[in-house]
């Protein structure tokens, strides 16, 4: 990530551990994306052993890690923003 905000000039880390709250954002996330991914084989793929369930959900967690951390960060900054 930058350092600043390219179009407000926001420093992204005002103080160490800032964004240790993101953390539970990230978190809510990963959850969110193990339900569906797990909603989607169970009624799409006619409910499949737990190997195929644990393999799919970790991949699919694995691909989407970049958009679950970048975007954590940024709605974080979202809810703790004082404009």
């Amino acid at each position: 990530m930058h350092a600043n905000c390219p179009s407000c000039n926001l420093r992204y880390e005002k103080e160490p551990g800032n964004f240790y709250g993101a953390m539970y954002v990230s978190y809510g996330f990963s959850v969110g994306i193990f339900l569906v991914t797990a909603f989607i084989l169970y009624h799409f793929f006619s409910d499949p052993t737990l190997s195929v369930y644990l393999i799919t959900i970790s991949l699919v967690a694995l691909v989407l890690f970049p958009f679950n951390f970048r975007y954590s960060r940024v709605i974080f900054l979202y809810l703790i923003w004082k404009s």
